[in-house]
């Protein structure tokens, strides 16, 4: 045997290794899942989709689309020609979240999760992320949403930070979750890895397919096979590249939601499912609230009926 074909028997037997490692990992993975009950999926909608309402309207059109949780957008317009108000500012004091988490009870929504607002590599992402554990344990909001910066982000960083904010995520009885933003970290695998890496339960992957979809045109269907095993939350949103690329609300894009979703459906978490783009693609959005109620209420029965045909056609 020649040192050149030594040389290429052993690349391929290295290669053969590795991709039998993988496929093994990948099917332990499965294997754990399958062996789980149907998972408690918890249908949300965030209160962004009625940002140009007041926080007070988002609520009551919520409950009345049908919904039993909320998820805290970013900000609302709370009067004619004001700016807009932050849902919850990332340096308001702990009452307020309390408050806020008991006006929505009031209401009759739980709050399953709340957007950070702030990039995990920002210069203040730390001092920021933990004030936002804080105030989601004040709330009692389950979840706090992070994403990285679109052209990218600091995979170090991240790991360093996370590995910090993880133990107080658990001391606090909230999760930190991740989800997809274009960049690096703009697929589920990627999230996965630097979860994995972290190795902290306090930290885990939301999964968002619109985005994966929409900023790297990936195919989120292989891609949430991959990172299935440390997902415990969704950001709703679908995507069509044709006739226009353009983000919508679920069911009205190509993305199967049947799969989607069944790539998690036997985990035996309880798996917030937070819709944050409801709108129909192409035509206009509704300019009222009763409109966005309409469209809201049209995604919350689309997403029943994808849980409910899930559960009964089983594993």
């Amino acid at each position: 045997m020649t040192a050149k074909n030594s040389a290429l028997n052993r690349r391929e037997f290295c290669a053969a290794t590795i991709a039998g490692t993988t496929a093994f990992m990948s099917s332990a993975r499965g294997a754990a899942l399958d062996s789980k009950p149907f998972t408690d999926f918890q249908l949300a909608c965030m209160t962004l989709p009625y940002r140009q309402f007041p926080l007070a309207r988002a609520l009551t059109g919520i409950k009345s689309a049908g919904y039993d949780f909320v998820a805290w957008g970013t900000s609302h317009q709370e009067s004619a020609g004001g700016k807009p108000v932050p849902v919850m500012a990332t340096d308001a004091p702990i009452g307020k979240a309390r408050e806020l988490g008991n006006r929505c009870r009031d209401a009759g929504l739980k709050p399953l999760m709340m957007f950070s607002t702030v990039y995990p590599e920002h210069k203040d992402g730390l001092a920021v992320l933990t004030h936002r554990l804080k105030q989601a344990a004040a709330g009692e909001v389950p979840q706090v949403l992070t994403f990285g910066h679109t052209k990218g982000g600091n995979r170090d960083l991240w790991i360093e930070r996370f590995k910090r904010l993880g133990p107080i995520a658990r001391d606090l009885g909230v999760l930190l979750v991740v989800k997809q933003h274009g960049g690096e970290t703009g697929t589920g695998e990627a999230c996965a890895e630097i979860v994995r890496e972290v190795n902290d339960p306090g930290v885990r992957v939301n999964y968002d397919a619109g985005n994966v979809m929409d900023y790297l045109n990936v195919n989120p269907l292989p891609d949430i096979r991959t990172c299935a095993d440390v997902v415990h939350s969704f950001c709703m949103k679908d995507h069509r590249n044709w006739p226009k690329d353009q983000d919508c609300g679920p069911g009205w894009g190509e993305i199967d939601h049947y799969r989607l979703l069944h790539a998690v459906a036997w985990t035996g978490r309880t798996m917030p499912l937070c819709c944050e783009n409801i709108f129909e693609p192409l035509v206009s959005r509704p300019t009222t609230a009763e409109g966005v109620d309409r469209v809201a209420r049209r995604v919350r029965e689309f997403l029943e009926s994808v849980i409910a045909g899930l559960k009964v056609a089983g594993k």
